[in-house]
């Protein structure tokens, strides 16, 4: 499915954001067993489960480059281990070195044996140079083997903090998509009591999202995939495609596409639930197969308000959203969508 390119909210804010919305009421809807209240719990339960989609991935993201941060901390710690060895292997020597030579023996041992004062002196000389070049090696191999010990726990740490954060975030997100899917049945249920009664239910307010677009015009829905195009035969129409399908979810916000007064809410029929916006210079956008409607003819609207939900009500094979440009409110004077789209600068593809 076609996806928003805007980029994901910085990561650790996360969790606290998919709790506070895996947990927060919509204050504004109805009770949970009225339509309203189904019908607002699935817009709400959406805009949730984009959000944790995107926190998801760029949760994923994250734990990827901590993974390479660990990789990279396993190639330090094999160059570490290797210079442990080697400073293991020299302190090997050194130790060996000191038995062949006497370079262990007690001070009064050397008194005894050396054949003079200057034999004594340069004993002596060398047993404090061996003596000082074991403790630097003893050093060394103290310090190599700490840095060791400190680089493995911070690798580990890595790795166990992004896999820790992959399955929260994972859990988080398969629970906002199980609640959508039921709200979504339930909501597409009560779309064809109403479709097959030719009533709609009445417009349900949803809580409209903060931004507001500068634009004039805008696609109908957010994120999308293509499916039958303007003017497609087959035997579900009676001649020709008369829109374009949009494949989306149940419960997916649909937006108007442009300014503009709703003049038709209705039920039923081929289109099942539908809503028609009339803009300016005498254009007119149709939005069918709907399971909700946020609208009422007369209502004013302006470019990307949500004015209802997507389902599959009416002749229709599956969750999508039918949308039609008109010269006239009616049917028979329809133009193909996308390019006019195109031509107001709304690319769909």
């Amino acid at each position: 499915m076609r996806t928003s390119r805007r980029r994901p909210p910085v990561v650790p804010l996360l969790l606290c954001a998919l709790a506070v919305l895996a947990a927060r009421p919509d204050t504004q809807a109805a009770g949970p067993g009225s339509e309203a209240g189904v019908s607002a719990q699935v817009a709400r339960l959406y805009r949730e489960a984009a959000v944790a989609t995107r926190q998801y991935e760029a949760g994923r993201r994250e734990a990827v480059a901590q993974r390479a941060v660990a990789r990279r901390a396993e190639r330090l710690l094999h160059r570490e281990r290797g210079q442990v060895a080697v400073l293991h292997a020299d302190l090997g020597r050194i130790a060996r070195a000191q038995y062949r030579t006497g370079g262990g023996l007690p001070l009064t041992a050397q008194l005894l044996l050396a054949d003079g004062p200057d034999e004594l002196m340069r004993g002596q000389r060398v047993f404090s140079q061996t003596d000082l070049a074991v403790s630097h090696a003893i050093g060394r191999s103290r310090r190599a083997e700490a840095r060791l010990a400190a680089g493995e726990a911070k690798a580990e740490a890595a790795r166990q903090a992004a896999e820790k954060q992959t399955a929260r975030l994972t859990g988080l997100k398969k629970d906002i998509e199980r609640k959508l899917e039921e709200a979504r049945a339930e909501l597409q249920g009560r779309a064809d009591v109403q479709a097959a009664a030719g009533r709609c239910g009445g417009a349900v307010r949803l809580n409209q999202p903060r931004t507001r677009t500068r634009r004039a015009w805008v696609a109908p829905v957010e994120r999308y995939e293509l499916s039958a195009g303007f003017g497609r035969g087959g035997s579900r129409w009676a001649h020709r495609h008369t829109g374009q399908d949009f494949a989306v979810p149940i419960g997916t916000p649909v937006r108007a596409v442009g300014a503009g007064r709703v003049v038709k809410v209705s039920c039923g029929g081929a289109f099942g639930m539908e809503i028609v916006i009339r803009h300016s210079a005498g254009v007119y956008t149709q939005y069918a197969h709907l399971a909700a409607v946020a609208v009422e003819a007369g209502d004013k609207v302006p470019t990307g308000r949500w004015i209802a939900q997507s389902g599959t009500t009416g002749n229709s094979t599956g969750p999508h959203l039918h949308f039609e440009v008109r010269r006239t409110p009616e049917i028979d004077s329809v133009t193909n969508p996308v390019p006019w789209l195109a031509r107001h600068g709304v690319k769909v593809r």
